[in-house]
């Protein structure tokens, strides 16, 4: 008897395996938007939020985040269930779901490749790879029980990480069964399996594509890459193996209205969607107005055109344009290089220097100007919207005199009388801001530029594409740049890790190394959700403030442009993905007669 079911078990995984599910997705639906460049679809290489919201849309992970529901809850994906937490919070036991599908691939031979355990500790390792740009995770390193030995091997010169060397905290128990053992508690570790670095990606097709992964990806996620002009355009179309899913009930009340619609609808609906690749907000403006863009996310002047005192104009209301305003759970900063010669250190001036830079900077006038209104002024590392801000938390961010006057104390005067000032040993005093050639980056260096002639600084803009702007922070070759990290998770632990001393350049871009700021972050990873945690992240924040590795300038508050014939967006902040949009194809046949 006992055989007989598992015969039959095995049968039906088979079946489910081989025979593709029901497709849903309509190639008639075509969402069109603007989107900013990318830098790679290799969720373990990726840098930039853009790019990873394609990966996103490619590959999954075991979880994810709920999307009509704030605070968002993390939720099975390609995991059966949650997971099962024993031995004190050490041992993790992760059951999968049979018969999902890695897209079709010339590389499968014809076959039905599906997604197991196996896929997981692969991917998991690539994350631990330290020879990969991601420059591996310090984190799990030493959370993973034997993780270490693995990836000390692989730093020696003209080493490799060795994928088939055993990890004993991870290992796959069965084919459709992962276990991950820990040598301490981690309370972040489940947001880490719901992030994009823990998506699943195919060993063989990895492998096969050499030191090019991310020209033709291969997910299991609801699309796949069809075109990539590289400055162009992206497009997506619906994997027709993917599993039909239903749209998510809302949460509350307050969110029940971008589910209107949707009840029923076997999604994913849309079979393709393009992705122009525009950097500047006007084209992109004109475009959405016209109608060729499905929705917009605006700001600045931009979203200005289309509101009157905050809220849609009349003749794009009566349109049923739908605006979306809403915070983003993102920190927008500017960080130093503390390896550079003149701004980095941590003598006494060199932190004076920090500190005026950011008190000089007319934050209240890049509000105003280059966000147009849509922005608060940071006060901490954690922003709105992620678990541990304190929004009752004040700072002074723009006091020129106070920089002034920090800048006279610790030597940086004008010694020559041309009305900037020289280093302390005399030395000239330049420093270089780097910007990207975009509209509102180049408001924002003539806005850096006049902040720092306030107070008797002689500034350089040096302007160039964002990929290249990257690539020289990841090196360590910029002694400024203004940057933004977006919390992917609830607990905002990512923009944390931003300036702990293990974590490698590419997130760590102001080389920051700081014994009582790691000691904290480390602490923050072995808390649980509440005052204690939330008490670690305030002490946090009040280091970076006194060390200025980093100055914050604002929290960015976003503008969604809906059109009428758009159904179940919402800009999720940590649940979002395009498997839950829908195109209502008569209303938009009416809305362009």
């Amino acid at each position: 008897m006992i055989a007989a079911r598992l015969a039959c078990w095995l049968l039906l995984v088979a079946l489910a395996v081989a025979a593709p599910p029901l497709r849903a997705a309509d190639p008639a639906k075509v969402l069109r938007l603007a989107f900013p460049d990318i830098t790679a679809l290799d969720p373990q290489q990726v840098h930039d939020l853009y790019s990873v919201r394609i990966c996103q849309a490619i590959f999954e992970g075991l979880y994810e985040f709920t999307y009509l529901e704030e605070p968002a809850r993390i939720i099975p994906n390609t995991a059966a269930d949650m997971p099962q937490v024993s031995d004190g919070g050490r041992r993790w036991t992760i059951r999968m779901r049979p018969g999902i599908r890695f897209a079709d691939d010339p590389l499968f031979k014809g076959a039905p490749r599906e997604l197991v355990a196996a896929d997981y500790v692969y991917s998991l390792k690539r994350w631990l790879d330290p020879t990969l740009k991601a420059g591996g995770d310090a984190t799990l390193t030493d959370l993973i029980v034997g993780a270490r030995a693995v990836v000390d091997a692989a730093r020696k010169p003209g080493a490799r990480f060795d994928y088939d060397a055993p990890i004993e905290g991870l290992r796959a128990v069965d084919r459709y069964t992962l276990e991950i053992r820990l040598n301490d508690v981690d309370y972040t570790l489940l947001e880490r399996l719901a992030s994009w670095r823990a998506l699943a990606v195919a060993r063989e097709v990895i492998e096969a594509r050499g030191d090019d992964t991310s020209s033709a990806p291969v997910g299991t996620g609801p699309y796949r890459l069809k075109e990539w002009k590289r400055g162009s355009r992206i497009v997506l179309e619906a994997n027709p193996v993917y599993r039909p899913l239903t749209f998510p009930t809302a949460a509350s009340t307050a969110l029940a209205a971008y589910a209107d619609g949707m009840k029923g609808v076997t999604l994913p609906a849309v079979g393709r969607i393009e992705l122009s690749i525009i950097e500047e907000e006007l084209p992109e403006l004109l475009a959405f107005e016209k109608g060729d863009f499905d929705y917009a996310l605006l700001g600045g002047s931009a979203s200005k055109r289309l509101l009157q005192d905050g809220r849609l104009k009349p003749d794009y209301a009566a349109r049923g344009i739908r605006h979306i305003r809403y915070v983003v759970p993102a920190l927008l900063y500017t960080y130093f290089n503390i390896d550079d010669p003149v701004v980095g250190g941590n003598a006494q001036e060199r932190i004076a220097l920090r500190r005026a830079i950011g008190l000089g900077f007319n934050t209240p006038e890049f509000l105003r100007v280059v966000q147009g209104g849509d922005g608060i002024p940071a006060t901490q590392l954690l922003p709105p919207g992620v678990d541990g801000h304190d929004a009752g938390l004040k700072r002074t961010q723009y006091d020129p005199a106070a920089a002034r006057a920090l800048l006279d104390r610790f030597g940086y005067v004008d010694r020559d009388g041309d009305g900037y000032r020289e280093r302390p040993d005399g030395a000239p005093l330049v420093v270089t801001q780097n910007t990207t050639p975009d509209t509102l980056a180049r408001e924002t260096g003539q806005l850096w530029l006049a902040s720092m002639k306030a107070i008797g600084i002689r500034m350089q803009i040096n302007t160039a594409p964002f990929a290249e702007l990257l690539k020289q922070a990841n090196a360590g070759q910029l002694q400024m740049f203004d940057l933004g990290y977006r919390s992917p998770t609830p607990s905002g632990f990512a923009i944390l890790t931003t300036l702990w001393g293990k974590a490698p350049p590419d997130t760590n871009h102001s080389r920051f190394r700081n014994a009582d700021y790691d000691t904290g972050y480390e602490s923050f990873l072995r808390t649980p959700p509440g005052p204690a945690r939330n008490a670690i992240a305030r002490r946090m924040s009040d280091l970076v403030v006194a060390y200025a590795p980093i100055v914050y300038r604002t929290y960015p508050v976003g503008n969604a442009f809906v059109q009428p014939w758009v159904r179940g967006y919402y800009p999720a902040a940590f649940g979002f993905n395009w498997k839950y949009v829908d195109i209502d194809m008569a209303r938009k046949r009416a809305a362009h007669k």
